[in-house]
């Protein structure tokens, strides 16, 4: 289902020295992954016979019963298109090999030789087997099947399912075999492992299975040893792990007493997305040449649905920091821009419009950081509340006491005199309450910001967020327009939660008044309030909620996906709030801003990029303003 792959780690419950018993395990656990159409499950290292049977694994009888066991998993999986990949030991010209086979369709289709044996501390594999390193492809003979065996093999099951295998000690080594397998095309990497447990082991398993991820833009399946290892000198804690591209997706528990499974449902196309976009990743000096491509017996199957998917409806939000890290990390970015394009401009005040909305509130606690940390007094920042004919009290008011708490001075210029001058010059009547009634007061605002900057030596902040320049809800050369935008790759959902941990940070009265400006609906405020005096223009009743919109425009930038990709993927995201009907009339919205508001963004100011996604016009996004829009509507 749209590029979706259901990978799986599979920890059997192990009988020591007995691969009859283990076969029967695996197959178990086979069955119930490909029950649930999996594309490939991996289990641990050595797992037909357990990894610590010692010298008993130079004996005939266990070498034949272990060669007997892996021909029974492969038959189990005929008629079957979930891909097995199972470790155990395999004979080669007389030498023995640490191995994983990759067992497909009633047929062993590959063996992987582990290349790094550790051989320290606890580990003494040299002592068992050869390395696979270096070794040339060849074809070897397991039960009754002709088995490809290669370091450097590729496996393709069909569509962009594309995989390769290295085992435990191979991720350790200073150039994992997985560094090449990805470069090379391989988009998962699975590992049978067999880690022993010590404190603070599984922290660091955690981050270089995710790291690796990361590095790869992949995913990465790690499936180790269980329990039932031997625990003569250590013991194996059967940790599995799923990551995607530096995130954890899922992580079994440690020590548990029965076989388990965990799955996670992955996106290649956007692994392959995140490949293509970045055009260093194929920098890699890769030789086609040198690795083997293998096609699976049969096409693997595509996840039936996204039940095991993990569908971010925050998708700007990392899943790999807390709440608080995320809103610092981008607080700081944003300051330090501001802090550093205020001292090379040589400016003075800095200029900044304060309407009582989101925006404009983050970019003045942004400014009033500013000023802290550069020591400079808060008169430093000029701040201009400049009410139209759509403000509101509590807006107006909410202005007011936000700069009273951060000590800021606050000037109030009133602009529907000059808006109506404006109108008898262009002769507009003002009861029409059109574009050019809303736009005028817009460029008015800007206009008493930039020639105020002029008049005091000042730079204005440009105060308008990356939802807003993605949509064009903006006017142009009116809030369009800034010396420097601090918000600029801040999508609105991420403006609102960075207000709320400022907050709370810092409660008192300014939490109050941030609170109150949190709870006040989105709103331009050009036309005029309702019969109470409340906001009668609200954003989001005329384009839609903004949680969709930046899910949208995350997955449409780094992802690259279809209308029907995004449809569903918010509909499996977001179900529990909007219905498929919402969903889609805001995907149409969303669509069709984007595609015919290039030219605002092509001349957008400055602004640092603190999230994944800009559209600065400066190298990180090019469009033509004038693309035509029938593919995406």
């Amino acid at each position: 289902m749209f590029g979706f792959y259901r990978l799986a780690a599979a920890t059997p419950r192990l009988s020591l020295a007995d691969p009859v018993a283990n076969a029967a395990e695996i197959i178990k656990l086979y069955n119930e992954a490909a029950d649930c159409a999996t594309a490939a499950v991996v289990f641990p290292e050595m797992c037909i016979t357990g990894y610590t049977v010692g010298d008993l694994i130079f004996q005939d009888t266990l070498l034949k019963a272990t060669e007997a066991a892996a021909v029974e998993i492969a038959q189990a999986t005929a008629n079957k298109n979930t891909v097995a990949i199972v470790g155990s030991v395999v004979k080669v010209h007389g030498k023995l090999y640490n191995c994983a086979l990759v067992m497909q369709h009633g047929t062993i289709v590959a063996a992987i030789p582990k290349q790094q044996q550790p051989n320290y501390r606890e580990f003494n594999e040299k002592r068992y087997f050869a390395s696979g390193k270096g070794v040339k492809t060849a074809i070897v003979k397991i039960g009754e099947y002709d088995v490809i065996f290669s370091a450097r093999a590729i496996f393709r099951g069909g569509n962009n399912f594309a995989f390769g295998v290295e085992i435990c000690e191979d991720l350790w080594s200073v150039t994992p075999p997985s560094n090449q397998l990805a470069a090379a095309g391989a988009l998962a990497i699975f590992n049978p492992a067999a880690c022993t447990e010590q404190c603070g082991k599984a922290d660091f398993r955690r981050d270089l299975v995710a790291m690796q991820s990361a590095r790869l833009n992949s995913a990465y399946v790690l499936a180790p040893a269980g329990i039932y290892e031997s625990t003569t000198d250590a013991v194996y804690a059967g940790h599995s792990l799923i990551a995607v591209n530096g995130s954890v997706e899922n992580e079994g528990e440690r020590f548990w007493r029965q076989d388990y499974m965990i799955y996670a449902d992955v996106d290649f196309e956007l692994l392959e997305s995140f490949r293509r976009t970045s055009s260093s990743f194929f920098d890699q000096a890769v030789d086609a040449a040198d690795y083997d491509f293998i096609d699976c017996p049969q096409t693997v199957p595509q996840s039936p649905d996204l039940a095991a998917a993990r569908i971010d409806p925050y998708p700007f939000w990392p899943l790999s920091q807390s709440f608080e890290e995320m809103c610092s990390d981008i607080f700081n970015i944003q300051v330090t821009g501001l802090m550093r394009r205020f001292e090379s401009s040589r400016s003075k005040k800095l200029i900044i419009g304060v309407s009582g909305g989101l925006d404009s509130t983050l970019a003045l606690l942004v400014a009033h950081q500013c000023m802290l940390r550069m020591n400079l007094p808060m008169d430093t920042i000029q701040a201009y509340t400049m009410p139209g004919f759509g403000t509101t009290a509590v807006t107006k008011g909410n202005s007011g006491k936000l700069c009273e708490c951060l000590n800021i001075p606050l000037q109030a210029i009133d602009i529907t005199p000059a808006c109506r001058q404006h109108f008898a010059d262009i002769a507009h009547d003002p009861a029409i309450l059109d574009n050019t009634y809303e736009n005028v007061q817009a460029r008015e605002r800007t206009q008493i910001l930039m020639d105020a900057a002029n008049k005091f030596s000042g730079m204005v902040v440009g105060t308008g967020d990356l939802s807003e320049m993605a949509l064009g809800w903006c006017t142009y050369n009116g809030d369009h327009m800034s010396m420097y935008g601090v918000n600029s790759s801040v999508p609105k959902t991420l403006v609102r939660m960075v207000v709320e941990h400022i907050a709370s940070e810092n409660g008192g009265e300014l939490a109050e008044v941030l609170k109150s400006i949190l709870e006040t609906p989105v709103s331009p405020e050009l036309l005029p309030p309702d019969a109470t005096g409340n906001i009668e223009q609200k954003t989001e009743d005329i384009i839609g909620p903004y949680e969709l919109h930046d899910f949208f425009l995350y997955y449409f930038i780094q992802g690259n996906f279809s209308r029907e990709k995004l449809a569903a993927l918010a509909f499996e995201a977001w179900q529990d709030v909007y219905s498929k009907d919402i969903i889609e009339k805001t995907l149409s919205i969303f669509l069709r801003r984007f595609m015919t508001q290039q030219f605002k963004r092509s001349c957008s100011p400055d602004g640092a990029q603190a999230t994944a996604v800009s559209l600065s016009p400066r190298g990180v996004w090019n469009m033509p303003s004038d693309v035509g829009i029938g593919l995406f509507r």
